[in-house]
């Protein structure tokens, strides 16, 4: 019932700001390349396409073919993610804005947010990447990146920091290596991911509105995935041929399930999950 209650409420959210709620194909041809995220493979005669790790690609299409603000509920899927708060099987909340930065977005969740708790006690605040590494970690990863380090110092220090901080914390400024989709302002990209109580529950970019470097970035993940013998996943062609066309946006990817949790004191994805 919380589950569907908070389902209902942010369709609302959205569509009283004048978004429009779209559905894009679960089965998709050419997955964004990650480098730790796998998406399953499905063969269906000769024919290979893969489940969707995140409808982003085709929501950015949407908005090079002149949408303007679009958001969408739907399921998602990560081959090896099972524990706690992960989940092979999950449901994403992603909303795309043009002509707008992340910080724009951020205003949408806080926004979001007063509607799904409105008896929530102080205000989100914001951390720097580098605020948090060396306060916490001892080392900045915005002056020498190191990937291993980077994710071990997250998942050991970073985390439990902000659990011990609590309730909302903005983890902005992220180290361009880790850009990602994201635009790069100097030495940091625009990207901040949202924290409750030490949970991750939302990751959100200024989205990098350039093809010929969205093409170069998707090459070096492909490359640096066949290192790490994993998939590898065929170039979304028509995704990189539009993207040019969007001019600007931010965009923004929160879990549900997550979020479900996070509302209802749950310990674990599959106590909000049907069937788990």
């Amino acid at each position: 019932m919380l589950r569907a209650e908070i389902v209902r409420r942010i369709r609302r959210f959205f569509d009283s700001r004048g978004f429009v709620e779209v559905e894009t194909p679960v089965r998709i041809a050419a997955p964004a390349p990650e480098e730790h995220i796998d998406c399953p493979r499905v063969v269906d005669g000769g024919n290979v396409t893969y489940l969707r790790a995140s409808p982003e690609l085709q929501m950015k299409k949407l908005l090079a073919a002149g949408m303007d603000r679009i958001y969408q509920i739907g399921p998602c899927f990560r081959e090896g993610e099972k524990g706690l708060r992960h989940n092979p099987e999950f449901t994403m909340l992603e909303w795309y804005r043009r002509y707008t930065s992340c910080r724009d977005i951020a205003d949408d969740l806080e926004a979001l947010l007063a509607t799904l708790m409105p008896r929530r006690k102080g205000e989100s605040r914001t951390i720097t990447v580098a605020e948090a590494y060396l306060k916490y970690a001892g080392w900045n990863p915005l002056d020498k990146f190191d990937q291993d380090r980077f994710d071990f110092d997250m998942a050991a220090k970073i985390e439990p920091a902000l659990r011990e901080i609590g309730g909302g914390v903005y983890l902005s400024e992220y180290p361009r290596q880790a850009a990602s989709l994201a635009t790069v302002d100097g030495d940091h990209a625009e990207r901040w991911e949202f924290y409750w109580d030490g949970i991750e529950l939302a990751n959100c970019f200024t989205e990098l509105c350039d093809g010929e470097e969205q093409k170069r970035r998707f090459e070096a993940a492909k490359a640096a995935r066949k290192a790490l013998g994993e998939a590898d996943y065929p170039l979304d062609g028509e995704f990189l041929d539009c993207v040019d066309k969007i001019g600007s946006a931010a965009g923004i990817a929160l879990g549900i399930d997550r979020l479900v949790m996070v509302l209802s004191g749950a310990e674990s994805i599959g106590e909000v999950r049907a069937g788990e």
